[in-house]
């Protein structure tokens, strides 16, 4: 460790090779979500092409990623201790409570998809589903994955990449028998819906839940390349083709089998009505499969949640941290399966409030990248050590401020309904890429005026 710099990681430790960030990122993005995903996509009312179409630009968005993975190389140090160069030291508690609550959301997320798809594996074996069967399924999650929490990293990274293999392996499976039995007459003659209304909304969606829930995290994988040996093309690539691929696959599948039975995304158990559509002989398999795919990535979100205390000064020990974070796992999934009752409704809205704050920062992550810190580098003393140079960049805040107000005033909720989210902009996630678009737009001028005026641009040594 660095000692005037501890949050840089050392150059010893940057020893990864480019197909390293394939298969991690492969084996984040292949899983259960993805049929969901494409099951959400076709409840657009789109026609089989407009669905693909839709799948195909929601799968692609991870181009985002592969271009936000670049910095990870060129700072030394993850996403969000690269992010203080723009937001400031103590500007950039801001950026880290949104991740934090990012994660938090998303491990509620995961908990709740494998307690559906625990659920589906029970049934399988005869037993009936009830509200007590659901609460013990639930428990049992939260007690694995609290439990996998104490496992080492590259044990937990070794069961990650087995199940991965496994359940992709599983879904070829399950495309090679679906395919023969659709009636692809039926599935071509779907009525066309709507491209501006339908296909444009889907694939905001998509990219809501999938590409940017991923970039408060994409230079975390990346700055264990080789920066002498990896070139910025490589880490791109690997990056954004080990995450679109797996993706793009899963939502066919998420397609075709909701094309088949549309009724299977409207249940209050999505998961349930995907598996109705599979073999019966393959629904054990796979989602004891999917449940081993879930596992790990949760707990990469509750030890990344406790890392975000410690970037908002909250310091805690590792059995409070443990104790808040398994409390919350239980209580937001309950809310949603027992109370809410509605788990795409209630993700939807969790994509909505969280994702339009998380596109305005990634846009400026983004912008700042590209205009300042390709050339000039990372400045050490701006995002570590016990310098207090920039503590507070109020411009980047209020960018990002003005970025999420817009954002919101075109969103529409059941808890908040912005005044402008109507037409296109109603019930979707557009307000989260008019966020991205907004903050984007506005730090990009805003850095050039910089460079134009040669304010803080300093020549890393």
């Amino acid at each position: 460790m660095n000692e005037k710099y501890p949050e840089l990681i050392r150059e010893s430790e940057r020893i990864g090779k480019p197909m390293d960030l394939f298969w991690s990122w492969f084996s984040l993005n292949i899983g259960i979500m993805g049929l969901v995903y494409g099951g959400t996509i076709v409840s657009f009312g789109l026609s089989f092409i407009q669905a693909l179409v839709a799948a195909f630009f929601g799968a692609a968005s991870f181009l985002l990623i592969g271009y936000l993975s670049l910095p990870g190389k060129k700072g030394g140090a993850v996403t969000f201790i690269l992010s203080r160069a723009s937001f400031g030291k103590k500007g950039n508690i801001i950026p880290a409570i949104l991740c934090w609550i990012c994660l938090v959301g998303w491990l509620a997320v995961n908990v709740a998809t494998g307690t559906f798809s625990l659920n589906t594996l029970i049934g399988a074996f005869g037993v009936t589903i009830t509200d007590i069967t659901t609460m013990v399924s639930l428990v049992i999650l939260v007690v694995f994955i609290l439990g996998a929490a104490v496992v080492k990293q590259d044990i937990l990274v070794k069961a990650q990449t087995f199940f991965s293999y496994i359940f992709g392996a599983l879904t070829v499976v399950i495309l090679a028998v679906l395919i023969p039995k659709t009636d692809w007459s039926v599935l071509f003659a779907m009525e066309n819906g709507s491209w501006l209304g339908g296909v444009l909304p889907a694939i905001s969606i998509v990219i809501a839940g999938s590409a940017l829930s991923w970039a408060m995290v994409a230079s975390d994988y990346s700055v264990y390349q080789n920066p002498k040996t990896t070139s910025d093309r490589q880490i791109f690539w690997y990056t954004a083709l080990g995450s679109a691929i797996p993706l793009f696959i899963l939502m066919v599948l998420g397609i075709l089998m909701t094309s088949n039975a549309p009724e299977a995304m409207a249940s209050d158990d999505p998961i349930a009505g995907l598996a109705r559509q599979m073999p019966s002989w393959m629904v054990i398999p796979y989602f004891f499969t999917a449940l081993g795919s879930i596992i790990p990535p949760a707990v990469i979100s509750l030890r990344s949640a406790r890392l975000s205390l410690d970037a908002m000064n909250i310091q805690v020990s590792d059995r409070i941290s443990v104790v808040i974070h398994g409390l919350i796992m239980i209580i937001l999934p309950v809310y949603v399966i027992f109370i809410n009752g509605d788990f795409l409704g209630a993700f939807y809205m969790f994509l909505g409030y969280v994702g339009i704050c998380l596109a305005a920062w990634a846009s400026i992550f983004m912008a700042d990248y590209m205009v300042l810190r390709k050339k000039q580098g990372y400045f050490p003393d701006d995002i570590s050590g016990d310098q207090t140079y920039n503590p507070v960049n109020w411009i980047t805040i209020g960018i990002w401020s003005l970025s999420v107000l817009i954002g919101f005033l075109f969103t529409n909720t059941p808890w908040f309904n912005g005044p402008f989210a109507k037409g296109i902009f109603q019930d979707n996630s557009l307000g989260v890429l008019l966020a991205f678009a907004v903050g984007f737009i506005l730090y990009f001028v805003y850095a050039k005026k910089q460079v134009k005026n040669n304010e803080n641009v300093r020549e890393v040594k």
